[in-house]
């Protein structure tokens, strides 16, 4: 390193330590003003509501300070009129002159000419500088000169690329199973997506390699730091296409100190249920229909049920009837009332109610007398004895009977979404009926025992029926009634133990004017005091409320989601703000779709966008090639984005026989293994065949791990290519090509996304043609 070099680096280090000093002292303050807001206690329903308030914004805040400390500070541009402004994840600002900023916050404005400025365009930078570290020790600094009359400006470089020697870097860098932010190296084409308006859809078509996932993630932080007054307390939903690829983006948003998302898939959205069940594909593929909507609406009508002929109630030792007509008026009058069915319950109740007092009334409630003088039995049309008072009386008595509850329970079942859903599946009559507008064959792919395990494509169709059964709160709203009253005796009673335990002697004693607790604190406020206080961020209560309306939503891989999963998001998103990120070319799942247009035409027409990633960051163009020829198997009309990296490495392609795949796939491994270093290595096969080759791959290397449960920060993983969605590899190992292409209609899309996981090196081992 030359001594103007190491001088540099010197100058740099000097102020990103004292970045690092201002982060600290925020830490501490934000600890310190967290710490005085919990100390406090009491006060009226306003004071602690804005206690609560600072608690959440203190605690947020000490999150986000936590979060930034890799790479507080990455950037700098030396402005032609301005001086020098530093780039970082955060902005901090001096309190002592002015608030003059000392780091600018990536996503601020101000930041922008450092992801745009080019020689040709260069928006007032003279010189971008990327500053490079080590936890808070500067390591390197890269320099690009902007200015056109400097003749380094005149370098040979990529069109369209910013900050070539950093992207570059980061792209040859290993990978650790964990995605990093690219908040440094932010290229043109991601930063006009990633600071887009916030309002309406937008779609992100890109190929393997684009950045696609990145861009989403960091259009979320955006999002969440230019809206925050409207996003702060709606939060952001981030939909994945699998547990794995939660776990490879979750350190992404945190570094770049935003907390306020949820992450889930889709099988994670229904609260309280834990779809990761394992079915067919075809089995998923009906499930995902639009037409399970009808369905499940047909299955809800099929549990309003009304009897043959009759149905005999017992009350009291003796037998009511209801016959078939006042069942179907009741049932007609709950169902006209348009509310969901748990909700539409108390309207029948209230008819069938009012049938059986009614006839309970003729029974003991006429004059025998009235225009007999001699007397007689009751007949139709006597005077009714029992006033309107007696008769509310016995509609009590008949709604409080449990025979008449068996009753109405089984003609009106109030149901939970669970058991609509089991109670379907588990039965072929229901079925039948609910589901005529299947085949016998699709039917019976829908046939399953009460006690099997939920599946991802069983939580819009869990959701589905939760907005057709309506939610009950009574028994809730009950519940909390029942903890107020008993606080509120408890404060009672331990105020008159506290008034109780004064002497006679004290009492006269005391100081009239000296208050006592009892004197300043009544039992309502004291029992305000015991209730449980959960502090809750907004995407903590979003993630546990079904009903909650997100802000903006954000779906990678959406290629991937069924039309059932799509009725769930919109549902989750009334407002309609939402980022999709997908490649069509890449669909595997059955139930996936092949045009943006068939998914969003039913619930906003015309009314979206779609914007286009173009070049690809991460794949080799030598495997790009490789990529392109089974894109062209797909659809020929589709052009695969443009690599900029070369690497000198082409695709090794193995042809095996299928006696020999065990043995040659464990040597690949072991090779790759001791090529990697530090690198990451997946190993990808065909569906069907995970366990047996997952554990050839583990009799090799006993590090390696199997599916989609594995850490993805061990050196070597094996997984299906669903598994693998989203995800990169220093190197992959294909086993079994062919297989992986046999086992679903859309293998060669499968294939695609295969090939394209490789940072480095792909390997290919196949038995006979490969199938391209």
């Amino acid at each position: 390193m030359s001594s103007d070099a190491a001088d540099e680096i010197h100058r740099e280090q000097e102020y990103v330590t004292d970045l690092y000093r201002r982060l600290d002292n925020l830490r501490e303050q934000a600890e310190h003003r967290l710490s005085q807001a919990l100390l406090q206690t009491g006060g009226t329903q306003q004071e602690r509501s804005q206690r609560e308030s600072t608690v959440a914004l203190y605690t947020e805040q000490r999150a986000s300070l936590g979060a930034v400390e890799s790479g507080l500070c990455f950037g700098r541009l030396d402005l032609v009129e301005e001086g020098a402004r530093y780039i970082g994840r955060i902005g901090i600002f001096d309190e002592t002159a002015e608030y003059e900023p000392l780091l600018v916050d990536w996503r601020a404005p101000a930041s922008r000419p450092f992801y745009l400025a080019t020689a040709a365009s260069p928006q007032g930078v003279r010189r971008r500088r990327h500053i490079r570290t080590a936890e808070r020790t500067v390591t390197a600094l890269d320099d690009e000169v902007l200015d056109l009359a400097d003749a380094a400006a005149t370098a040979p470089h990529h069109e369209g690329l910013t900050s070539e020697a950093a992207l570059f870097a980061a792209m040859d860098a290993g990978r650790t199973g964990r995605m990093r932010d690219i908040v440094e190296t932010i290229q043109a084409e991601q930063d006009h997506i990633i600071r887009a308006d916030l309002n309406g859809i937008m779609v992100v078509q890109g190929g393997p390699g684009t950045g696609k996932t990145a861009v989403a993630l960091h259009r979320a932080a955006y999002l969440l730091y230019t809206y925050r007054k409207e996003l702060s307390t709606r939060a952001v939903l981030v939909v994945g296409p699998n547990t794995t690829f939660l776990k490879y983006i979750s350190q992404v948003l945190p570094s770049l100190a935003e907390t306020g998302v949820v992450l889930r898939t889709v099988g994670g959205l229904f609260p309280g249920v834990t779809a990761t069940g394992v079915e067919p594909d075809e089995t998923a593929e009906v499930k995902g229909r639009a037409v399970m909507a009808e369905v499940l609406a047909a299955a809800v009508r099929d549990r309003q049920q009304v009897p043959d002929d009759t149905v005999e109630v017992e009350f009291d030792r003796e037998p009511l009837v209801l016959d078939r007509a006042a069942c179907e008026a009741a049932r007609e009058v709950a169902r006209r009332s348009g509310k969901p069915h748990n909700l539409a319950r108390p309207l029948f109740d209230v008819e069938m109610i009012h049938a059986l007092s009614m006839q309970l009334a003729d029974r003991i409630g006429t004059d025998p007398y009235a225009d007999d003088p001699l007397g007689g039995d009751d007949a139709p049309g006597d005077p009714q004895l029992l006033d309107e008072a007696d008769l509310a009386e016995l509609r009590r008595e008949l709604q409080a009977d449990p025979n008449v509850q068996t009753v109405l329970d089984w003609l009106w079942p109030v149901l939970t979404p669970q058991r609509l859903l089991s109670d379907l599946y588990a039965s072929e009559a229901r079925l039948a009926t609910a589901a005529a507008v299947l085949t016998d064959a699709e039917r019976a792919l829908l046939r399953r025992s009460r006690d099997a395990g939920w599946t991802p494509a069983d939580a819009p169709l869990l959701d589905e029926a939760a907005e057709l059964l309506g939610e009950d709160d009574r028994d809730a709203e009950e519940l909390a009634e029942r903890r107020r009253r008993q606080r509120l005796a408890y404060a009672e009673g331990a105020l008159e133990i506290l008034h109780g335990s004064r002497s006679i002697d004290l009492e006269d004693e005391l100081d009239p004017e000296i208050l006592t607790a009892a004197d300043v604190l009544g039992a309502l406020e004291l029992g305000e005091r015991q209730e449980d206080e959960r502090r809750l961020t907004a995407a903590e209560r979003a993630a546990a409320d079904r009903r909650w309306a997100f802000g903006h939503v954000i779906v990678d891989e959406a290629q991937e989601l069924s039309p059932m999963a799509w009725r769930l998001l919109m549902r989750r998103c009334p407002s309609r703000s939402m980022t999709i990120v997908g490649d069509v070319a890449q669909t595997g799942d059955p139930a996936g779709t092949s045009s943006w247009d068939a998914v969003l035409h039913p619930y906003v027409a015309d009314r979206w966008r779609q914007t286009q990633l173009t070049v690809n960051y991460r794949t080799p163009a030598e495997i790009m090639d490789l990529a392109g020829q089974v894109l062209k198997s797909i659809d020929p009309m589709l052009e695969p984005p443009r690599s900029v990296r070369h690497t000198g490495q082409a695709p090794q392609l193995t042809e095996v026989g299928p006696a020999e795949l065990a043995a040659r796939l464990a040597e690949e491994v072991r090779r790759e293994v001791a090529a990697l270093g530090d690198g990451t290595l997946g190993v990808l096969v065909p569906a069907g065949r995970i366990d047996e080759l997952g554990a050839v791959v583990t009799a090799a290397l006993p590090q390696a791990r199997v599916g989609e449960q594995t850490e993805l920060t061990d050196p070597v993983v094996v997984l299906t290519v669903r598994q693998a969605k989203g995800l990169e590899f220093d190197a992959v190992v294909i086993a079994d090509p062919g297989g992986i292409v046999a086992e679903s209609p859309r293998g060669h899309s499968d294939l695609y996304v295969a090939i394209t996981r490789p940072t480095q090196r792909l390997t290919v081992l196949h038995h006979g043609d490969l199938d391209l």
